[in-house]
């Protein structure tokens, strides 16, 4: 376990304007009578069980919600919420006068799905009261009690009496509070996700001066057995990528990101990767040769076989026509030059993404429609996977990684095609990795029902299954602690969407789904303080960007678009993100 513990305190970068923070975030009131002043908390909820108390203050003249919200990935402040109030209207929320309410229409009717709520019996709460919300999100069910008592002799521990439950698929649920003062400010609430059961000095020790079933926490009331603190011990960490638990398949050992300089030699060795890489993607940063950046190698097909992702070309015939990638190295990789001096040339600066498979060693799988040669990193969530096209519509390939595939690019080795991409928070629809396009509608690149723990789903379009054709597919998985893809919504303000993570972001790429716009790459090698703003785009080679209007805030917890630039911030723009970590949020480390 973690042996420094943040917990859960109202989240700064989701507040509006009319929002006050105090008591080391922990208070939210509402220092203006003209709306609501709302904010989500620091941690966002994405499985397992959990407590938390609110002691409301000065509940007079106004009202407040209190409960669950949810922006996609985005969280509390996203488009249809406004910079002053903070809020967006999707919750799930118990009003001060005893009353529940469902607006999670409002936010997207089709991750919430059908909500069920069940009458409080209470006609309101009031300043000094405590309310205790205990949420199960495996199961889909939220609990509310008012000092000490859960509403209609609710049971959370036994999972009945629920007041509020749910059937869709909410991708991160975050403890929200909404204070809206009428005449004179100043009302709100402290939140205790376990760190003081005196809520900053207004109670005496409560019941027991509770701590959870993992031995955290001092709440005023007991939490409900195997219902756990908000805290950053707690937060849900693959063990496979622990850095208490491996010294082998921590992040680091799994992604990473080197910058370095061309010296215009046949042998240039890039070291300090921290390991053996099995795909290596380079992107020139100055002065780019045209049409030559972002060459993508891998170990499945060896380092003569360059491809470009801003390009449709097919796969080189011959593998001595090329030496761009000399070799993989145990610590990194070494570099030549060839006549487009795309990856070496003297004095250009050049950035690298890599991730580890296994090490190079490959299997052929024929558990799905079509044989597969693939290595597989279970821990890191990676697989790399060659196969011959059948053209066959619904077709499943094995994939070995044990998880649902969150992202995956495709491509036909054998003749020019375009570069099939698939995020699982997006389905029905596909992306091109060389175009700067809207995404398409169009359900005719994957299989999404063949999306499984053991396979991926492709028809038989020319990117996915051509018939006869080499074809080759990236194959990511999320890892709690670790990787994210998803998506979130614009709000068009310098202050935008928060997108919380569970880690601390080494890379991020950001795609426009609705409009045209780049292939958008950040990480913390190229930037090593924030704000992050040097950027690369897949799509095109040009040269490296940088400056406030393109910037993130790189978080412990996620990242915070700082910046109204349409292809990362458009108002009501839809986007989806990829992100890998170097610092699991169970160990707190800022940027």
């Amino acid at each position: 376990m973690s042996s420094n513990t943040n917990f859960a305190v109202w989240n700064a970068l989701t507040k509006g304007s009319y929002s006050g923070l105090t008591n080391g975030n922990t208070t939210i009131s509402s220092i203006s009578n003209s709306d609501l002043a709302g904010c989500t908390a620091t941690i966002g909820i994405t499985t397992g069980k959990w407590y938390w108390e609110i002691y409301i203050h000065d509940n007079g003249s106004g009202y407040i919600y209190a409960g669950l919200n949810s922006g996609y990935e985005g969280g509390g402040f996203y488009s249809g919420a406004s910079a002053t109030n903070g809020m967006s209207p999707g919750a799930i929320r118990l009003r001060n006068n005893g009353t529940l309410y469902d607006s999670s229409g409002s936010d997207d009717p089709d991750r919430w799905g059908t909500v069920t709520l069940t009458s409080t019996g209470v006609s309101s709460f009031t300043d000094g009261d405590i309310i205790g919300f205990a949420l199960d999100y495996d199961n889909k069910k939220l609990w509310i009690s008012k000092n000490g008592t859960f509403f209609n002799s609710g049971n959370p521990a036994g999972g009945s009496n629920q007041q509020a439950s749910w059937d869709g698929d909410v991708p991160i649920i975050y403890p929200s509070f909404e204070p809206y003062a009428v005449g004179t400010p100043n009302n709100g609430g402290t939140i205790n996700a376990g760190q003081d059961s005196s809520f900053a000095g207004n109670k005496t020790s409560g019941s027991a001066a509770a701590t959870d079933s993992n031995g955290y926490g001092d709440f005023y009331y007991t939490p409900p057995t195997n219902f756990l603190s908000l805290n950053s011990a707690n937060v849900p960490t693959s063990d496979d990528i622990d850095p208490a638990q491996t010294d082998d398949n921590y992040p680091g050992k799994n992604f990473n990101v080197v910058t370095y300089t061309g010296d215009g030699s046949t042998s240039n060795a890039i070291s300090n990767l921290g390991f053996s890489p099995d795909m290596v993607w380079i992107g020139q940063r100055s002065s780019p040769t045209a049409n030559y950046s972002n060459g993508i190698w891998d170990t499945n097909r060896g380092r003569a076989k360059l491809m470009y992702s801003l390009g449709q070309n097919s796969e080189p015939s011959d593998s001595s026509s090329t030496q761009d990638l000399v070799s993989f190295d145990s610590d990194g990789f070494t570099v030549g030059t060839n006549n487009n001096a795309s990856v070496n040339a003297s004095s250009k600066e050049m950035v690298a993404w890599c991730w580890k498979a296994n090490g190079g060693t490959t299997s052929s799988d024929s558990s799905g429609d079509i044989t597969v040669t693939r290595q597989s990193n279970t821990a890191g969530g990676f697989a790399i996977l060659t196969y011959t096209g059948n053209g066959s519509s619904d077709q499943t390939i094995a994939h070995g990684l044990g998880k649902t595939p969150a992202f995956i690019i495709t491509k036909n080795r054998s003749s020019n095609s375009h570069w099939a991409v698939w995020n699982h928070k997006f389905t029905g629809n596909y992306g091109q990795l060389e175009s700067s396009g809207a995404w398409a509608s169009d359900s005719s690149q994957f299989y999404t029902a063949g999306m499984t723990s053991n396979f991926i789903g492709v028809k038989g379009s020319g990117a996915t299954n051509d018939s006869g054709s080499n074809m080759l597919a990236y194959v990511w998985s999320e890892i709690e602690g670790y990787s994210k893809f998803g998506t979130y919504t614009g709000n068009g303000n310098a202050s935008g969407p928060f997108v919380y993570t569970g880690f601390r972001p080494r890379m991020i790429f950001i795609k426009q789904t609705d409009s045209t716009s780049n292939w958008n790459v950040f990480d913390t090698a190229r930037d090593t303080k924030n704000y992050v703003s040097r950027h690369l785009v897949w799509d095109t080679g040009v040269q490296e960007y940088e400056g406030s209007s393109y910037s993130l805030d790189i978080l412990s917890n996620g990242f915070k678009i700082r910046a109204s630039w349409g292809q990362i911030n458009t108002n009501g723009g839809d986007y989806v993100f990829g992100a890998w970590g170097d610092v699991p949020f169970k160990y707190n480390n800022t940027f």
